[in-house]
């Protein structure tokens, strides 16, 4: 039975964080993993280049019952806070779009920083350590199938239910629960959408196209690029505005941001009246989607003779179209978790249970999600940080 100050469960970005954070305070830290990897996630975002902040973190940006919650973490350590240490190991990295920074490199380079700042912090970090027992006396007993660890404090950093293929599990809720703090039902984030019918058909006619879009449900949207699928739509624009759908909602679609498409074909019937739909529409449209759409309204027909009301409704249909889609693609390809174990229970300020003392949770654990784009590796950094501060 070895003992520590702090034992830390899960060592992606939010644990990594919080374990180096701790061992800098002198504390003598635990960090398991059940992976044979720590930071499996790190390595895979984006695109292998990891999308580690962004510029523009606001609390706004983050999705959670309690919208204030987040507002103490992220301004006591902000996206600023982790750049510099970016910068402090020589990493290149580069805004992409959107306020989004990458790596110039590999995401790798991120996570060989976290783990540099472990070793010096002198955490103990062990991987294939799967945790089968938790109980709790004076202090916490982890028992895991490689041996039996105490301490006075327990980290849940285990994240949520996205991507199981990468090791993604219920622990933390189910430990949550265990200890009587209240769960709220997890969903898929930031996941590609389903559609069926005449939907689908078209969508697979038009697989692989992206447009600029504006993605809509109830007040919220966003503009972005949007994707034909076999299955759906997929692409930012549909990933962001997924966290905010839920099943039986209807999505709202704008394919033409820029323009006043009614106004557009009103002029081109005018000026170039031989044209044919398809064509004066693949001038602001990519041409496969253009000639989908044209075949709809008015199959080849030169434009002047296509009747003035089949081409105002299909602007309308450009400006706003309506679509239910069936469902996500699901936690296989959810890149986060929405909600989680209740903010209710935990301190804005330490992420501590404030009816079970010495137990934490972060990351995605927690019923904070933000937007695509960094802000849930910044949400990572930022809890990691404040819980580090606080065993």
């Amino acid at each position: 039975m070895e003992s520590f100050d702090v034992v830390i469960v899960g060592a992606g970005a939010a644990g990594l964080m919080c374990a180096m954070t701790a061992g800098n305070r002198g504390r003598r830290v635990l960090l398991l993993e059940h992976n044979d990897q720590e930071g499996a996630k790190i390595l895979i975002s984006g695109g292998g280049r990891c999308n580690f902040t962004n510029l523009e973190i606001a609390p706004e940006r983050f999705l959670s019952a309690n919208p204030h919650f987040c507002k103490s973490a992220l301004s006591r350590y902000s996206q600023h806070d982790f750049i510099a240490m970016v910068e402090r190991h020589r990493i290149r990295y580069h805004e992409k779009t959107l306020g989004q920074l990458f790596c110039d490199g590999s995401a790798r380079e991120i996570l060989a920083m976290l783990l540099a700042e472990c070793a010096a912090a002198r955490v103990d970090l062990r991987t294939r350590h799967r945790v089968t027992g938790i109980t709790r006396a004076e202090r916490f007993r982890i028992e895991t199938d490689n041996g039996s660890f105490t301490a006075p404090a327990l980290v849940l950093a285990t994240g949520g239910l996205s991507i199981p293929k990468m090791g993604a599990t219920s622990f933390a809720y189910e430990v949550a629960r265990r200890f009587d703090l209240d769960v709220i039902e997890p969903r898929p984030g930031l996941v590609p959408l389903k559609v069926t019918g005449e939907m689908l058909e078209l969508c697979k006619i038009l697989a692989g196209v992206s447009v600029d879009a504006i993605a809509s449900c109830g007040r919220d949207s966003f503009r972005e690029n949007i994707l034909f699928t076999h299955r759906g739509l997929s692409g930012p624009a549909i990933l962001q505005i997924s966290s905010y759908w839920r099943e039986g909602e209807t999505i709202s679609l704008n394919l033409a941001p820029s323009l006043d498409i009614e106004k557009f074909l009103a002029d081109r019937k005018r000026t170039r009246p031989k044209a044919e739909l398809k064509t004066a529409l693949a001038e602001v449209l990519p041409t496969r989607l253009a000639h989908a759409l044209a075949n709809d309204a008015a199959s080849n027909l030169p434009i002047a003779n296509v009747p003035d009301l089949t081409l105002s409704q299909l602007a309308q249909r450009l400006k706003r179209w309506q679509l239910k889609p069936a469902g996500s693609e699901g936690w296989p390809k959810a890149e986060v978790t929405v909600c989680g174990i209740d903010t209710a229970a935990l301190s804005s300020k330490t992420m501590e249970a404030r009816a079970v003392p010495g137990l934490f949770a972060i990351g995605e654990a927690v019923d904070v999600t933000g937007w695509l784009g960094g802000y849930n590796f910044q949400w990572a950094w930022s809890s990691g940080w404040c819980a580090g501060n606080a065993v």
